[in-house]
């Protein structure tokens, strides 16, 4: 078994996902003893999300992986105080996640400008360091892409995930009859007429014990935690990745995704979900949705068709069902217009809370300045009293 350590990247074909970097900051500059002069402070090292960025360019700009920024400058008689060292930046895409080797989170990058310091400059030399300067601490960090999306398509293999971002979107994934087609994740973009625009996630089909790091497993499932919203999609006919797996019910795939995706993190399943059922173009389709459509609606009464530790804690509650023929373009504007709807009544309950919130606040400062203003008017009618 490979040790994390000795990791330097994850890949999948041309798509990476995980990079190791070196970073040290700069030592501090040496004093001058006989002036007192100090020496200036090292750089620090900082990761910045920057636009147009990938950790492949980064790997393939900075074959050595390694970052360490400027020496702090010494003192002299022409300039007591040294200058500081100048800082390194580490570009960066948005949706990192930066990890010690130990995977302590040091920081997140969640849009363009963010920075977090990964490695911190020595001290320059001075009196209360004899005028010697301190060594900055080298040290490893992880930069682990984590998919920033709107939506995520969450679903088994050859559910139509591909084709159907393809329908919606203007993304060109790999799309083929066979099983597994997505082997990196894709990002499609929703336009609207108003020019709104809406990404969407394409994540590789998951498989059983997909939360076991099975087939994808825990390499795509991450990517999972930062979409707002979920998208699953099921084969309304039903699915059997092969000749040696039981057969799955569409009912059972909805069931099985959200059991992966709560033995992965329960959390995950507490996202608004949207339930996409493709494949609507197949014979007796119309039948079988409506079947789905009543299990959804008392899922304790057909969990006896899956194993007891198949069956999710809790089941979710899907904002919108939506029927649709990726391959025929049945269902599709449709189903943009849930999503966006979907994506809507999430902000204005979030906007709300917060309006809440921020209400709570002010009457307890008010509550607050209610309860205390008698006693400063009590100790000011004491003070001119005994004056």
């Amino acid at each position: 078994m490979v040790q994390l350590s000795r990791i330097c990247c994850r890949k999948y074909g041309k798509f990476i996902d995980n990079l190791r970097l070196y970073v040290r900051g700069g030592s501090g500059g040496m004093g001058l003893p006989r002036l007192g002069g100090q020496g200036g402070d090292g750089g620090d090292v900082w990761v910045v999300a920057t636009k147009d960025m990938t950790l492949k360019r980064v790997k393939d700009k900075y074959p050595q992986k390694r970052f360490v920024a400027g020496t702090g400058g010494n003192s002299s008689v022409k300039a007591l105080k040294g200058e500081r060292g100048e800082d390194c930046n580490v570009p960066a895409p948005v949706g990192i996640a930066i990890t010690t080797d130990h995977g302590r989170l040091i920081g997140n990058l969640d849009a363009l400008g963010d920075r977090v310091k990964v490695a911190k400059g020595g001290r320059g030399g001075s009196y209360r360091s004899l005028f010697n300067p301190s060594k900055a601490r080298p040290c490893n960090i992880r930069l682990d892409l984590k998919l920033v999306a709107d939506m995520g398509l969450v679903g088994f293999p050859n559910a139509g995930k591909s084709s159907l971002l393809t329908a919606m979107s203007n993304a060109k994934p790999e799309i083929a009859s066979y099983a597994f087609t997505t082997l990196q994740p894709e990002i499609g973009k929703l336009m609207y007429k108003d020019h709104k625009q809406i990404s969407v996630a394409d994540l590789p089909g998951l498989i059983e014990g997909a939360h076991l790091n099975k087939g994808m497993g825990h390499k795509f499932l991450k990517h999972v935690e930062r979409t707002k919203q979920l998208l699953f999609v099921v084969d309304v006919s039903g699915f059997q990745l092969a000749s040696k797996t039981p057969f799955r019910s569409a009912f059972e795939a909805v069931q099985l995704l959200t059991k992966e995706l709560e033995l992965y993190k329960k959390e995950l399943v507490s996202k608004p979900a949207l339930l996409v059922v493709n494949k609507m173009d197949l014979p007796d389709a119309a039948e079988k949705l409506e079947e789905l459509k009543i299990q959804l609606q008392s899922p304790e009464g057909f969990c006896s068709l899956l194993d007891d530790d198949m069956i999710p804690d809790e089941y979710i509650n899907f904002q919108h069902i939506v029927p649709v023929s990726a391959l025929t373009g049945l269902g599709i504007e449709h189903l943009k217009g849930c999503i966006r709807q979907s994506l809507v009544e999430e902000a204005d309950a979030e906007t709300k809370v917060s309006h809440e919130e921020k209400l709570q606040e002010l009457r307890q400062h008010f509550d607050k300045l209610s309860r205390t203003s008698p006693k400063k008017s009590a100790c000011a009618h004491l003070h001119k009293s005994f004056y």
